[in-house]
């Protein structure tokens, strides 16, 4: 674990948008349900933060909780593509600088950069988000989450009316 500020801490300190720092042990199984649970918090207030890859190329970051996955049909309409995949281990690396597990929504996204926030984040007081290191989280306001992303809020996980 880590005390000093990471570049995810530096750029929420930089735009004054408040947040914590929690930290649980870094033998904890990787994946956001795992840090909930270490953490003592709900797996939906825990942030997946996933990158997508289109068939033309383009990568965009997207956040749902740790205990939903978004609808295939929801996701491809909000990113506006048939030919979606999750995005590999390398190309997360190569896309963010982080490996997967601990993968900040901010900071890193060049001008341009697409991300989707689920709407059903928005419900929750307080979320938890990878700081960038594994053992590290970082605990916002989902107002906060979405002005420090610069995410598009849309329904991802629930059905379409």
């Amino acid at each position: 674990m880590t005390s000093a500020k990471l570049a995810a801490h530096e750029y929420l300190d930089q735009r004054g948008i408040p947040y914590r720092v929690l930290s649980f042990p870094p033998t904890t199984e990787k994946g956001a349900a795992s840090v909930a649970r270490a953490l003592g918090f709900r797996e939906s207030q825990m942030v997946k933060t996933l990158v997508f890859e289109t068939g033309q190329g383009e990568r965009v970051l997207v956040m749902v909780a740790a205990d939903k996955s978004a609808i295939s049909g929801s996701l491809k309409r909000a990113i506006g593509s048939r030919d979606i995949r999750l995005a590999a281990p390398a190309a997360v690396k190569e896309t963010t600088g982080y490996e997967i597990g601990s993968v900040p929504p901010f900071h890193w996204q060049p001008a341009g950069f697409r991300s989707f926030l689920d709407a059903a984040l928005l419900e929750e007081e307080t979320l938890g988000v990878g700081a960038g290191v594994w053992g590290n989280e970082i605990v916002l306001t989902p107002a906060d989450l979405v002005r420090a992303s610069g995410a598009t809020v849309v329904n991802l996980t629930r059905p379409a009316p």
